[in-house]
């Protein structure tokens, strides 16, 4: 019987990767020989089959029947570990007075097409970025002794094996490596670290969890960050090129399909209609919000300053993952890992505020209106600073910066203390706060249970139905960035308006 049980989750490891990589492939070539980023496609094409899978009787909602997919939406830690260290790294060539070469002398990546918008590089780094996903989880689990909190537990071992094994050996023969050795030692030293920092940060969440109970992420985000800091030099190996080309949409993808296949059953849950309205009305009012006061009075108006504003400034994953795999720009892919960290450092009172509120079982209001002060604070003198700047790399750089760090405390607690004023309940504010903001953090807290059992196994859906409005968010995104980087200056207007009257509206409704 446990032959048969392993070869159960070999098969459900075979069904997630053809299901998952095809998604994002699929997602990549729709959208080839456009400004468009595939994030777009997945949203939408992961609701769809995580819906149809359920109605088609395939599965239940949350895909206990498809536990590999499941598995891949619960590692939003490893794919941000990625992210974080490369902020780490970016801040401190930011900080420090020295030059230090960023081109990577012993890997140059092909650019040869295997599938339309495709190159055989990027197929290798979505394949081992699966593999990557999955076998890292897997051995963290093993290593932690909490095999017997996840389907397929009892196969763990031999997951990991494989998917670490031939993510080792998975190298693009069409690259050019002039010293394929080092580059595959590079990988394994990244393996390594990675479930370093994620026991560590595990053991840290458990810790302190008798006086606090701050999510492992929150340690995560230190660990990483602090380990990128302290290794600017180091050129990343196949590890962290794969997990921050297709990390996140992988991860998002599995998400996206876990929250389809709950869409119909969670429209009846009472109070999770009013969760929904703020997620979308918030999605749209704290981005293009966002967006009108750096293009209207911060003057700064160019993708490469609205993109990694966004995703800092939100800790957005779709813009996130978008910025990282380079849909727009060298510039806003380099100033992205910045911009996620440095609010990142504000998690500090976020955390601990929020998870003493779980602990009390309401938001301590008392707590949040002070730093909605200096949230406005930064925020102002961000855009003094931007407006300032006149095309000068170092002064956007500090003003987003001041900016993300800013716009996310009063995003983050705006949404908080609005929502619980209006009489929502901590449990579903955790949900829509997360959900309005498109935000990775709250997202990965919530998942972990920050706020009860059943926003955790809600999260997915409710945070996968607001990325329909993404639609939105991408097309303007892309449509600056075929228009020499420049947002349309109305469109905003008009869907800051919207979402400020839909804001409003969906208060007024709790």
């Amino acid at each position: 019987m446990e032959q048969v049980s392993h070869l159960y989750a070999f098969n459900h490891f075979v069904i997630a990767i053809a299901a998952l990589t095809i998604m994002v492939l699929v997602a990549r070539t729709l959208v080839a020989g456009t400004k468009y980023s595939s994030l777009l496609v997945i949203v939408v094409f992961g609701l769809a089959l995580g819906s149809l899978l359920v109605h088609s009787d395939m599965a239940t909602p949350g895909l206990e029947q498809f536990p590999v997919v499941a598995l891949i939406g619960q590692t939003t830690v490893i794919a941000l570990i990625a992210s974080f260290f490369v902020g780490g790294q970016e801040i401190r060539r930011l900080l420090s007075k020295k030059d230090f070469d960023e081109e990577c002398d012993f890997f140059s990546p092909s650019s040869q097409e295997v599938v339309l918008g495709t190159s055989s590089t990027q197929l290798t780094y979505i394949i081992r970025a699966f593999l990557l996903l999955i076998g890292i989880q897997t051995a963290d689990v093993l290593i932690s002794d909490r095999t017997t909190d996840f389907a397929l537990g009892d196969s763990f071992l031999l997951l990991s094996y494989i998917c670490l094994a031939l993510a080792f050996i998975l190298v693009d023969r069409k690259a050019v490596i002039s010293n394929k050795g080092q580059y595959i030692r590079k990988g394994l030293f990244e393996v390594v670290a990675i479930i370093v920092v994620l026991n560590t940060s595990l053991w840290l969440s458990n810790v302190v969890s008798s006086v606090i109970g701050l999510p492992q992420i929150f340690f995560a985000m230190i660990l990483s960050s602090g380990l990128g800091a302290a290794l600017p030099k180091w050129k990343h190996g196949p590890t962290m090129n794969a997990l921050l080309f297709a990390g996140i949409p992988l991860v998002l993808a599995g998400s996206f399909l876990v929250g389809g296949s709950h869409m119909v059953e969670a429209f009846g849950i009472p109070g999770l209609q009013s969760v929904i309205v703020y997620g979308f009305s918030g999605q749209i009012f704290w981005m293009f919000g966002g967006l009108a006061l750096l293009i209207f009075v911060g003057k700064s108006n160019h993708i490469r300053n609205l993109a990694p504003g966004l995703a800092g400034g939100l800790s957005h994953s779709g813009l996130t993952g978008a910025c990282t795999a380079g849909d727009f720009g060298r510039t806003a892919a380099s100033r992205a890992p910045i911009m996620i960290n440095i609010p990142f450092a504000g998690h500090i009172f976020v955390f601990t505020i929020l998870a003493a509120s779980a602990e009390r079982g309401s938001l301590m209001v008392g707590w949040t209106l002070p730093l909605l002060l200096a949230g406005t604070t930064f925020v102002f003198l961000a855009l003094k600073s931007l407006r300032a700047a006149n095309g000068c790399e170092k002064t956007e750089v500090k003003g987003l910066m001041l900016f993300s760090l800013g716009w996310q405390i009063m995003a983050v607690f705006g949404s908080f203390t609005l929502l619980s004023v209006a009489g929502m309940s901590l449990e579903h504010a955790s949900m829509s706060a997360a959900s309005g903001l498109s935000h990775f953090g709250l997202f990965a807290a919530v998942q972990e249970g920050m706020f009860g059992s059943a926003a955790a196994s809600l999260i997915t859906f409710t945070f996968a139905m607001t990325f329909l409005v993404h639609p939105f968010v991408f097309a303007m995104f892309g449509k600056a960035a075929e228009s020499n980087g420049k947002m349309a200056e109305k469109a905003v207007t008009a869907l800051a308006s919207a979402g400020l009257i839909g804001v409003v509206s969906s208060t007024l409704m709790i």
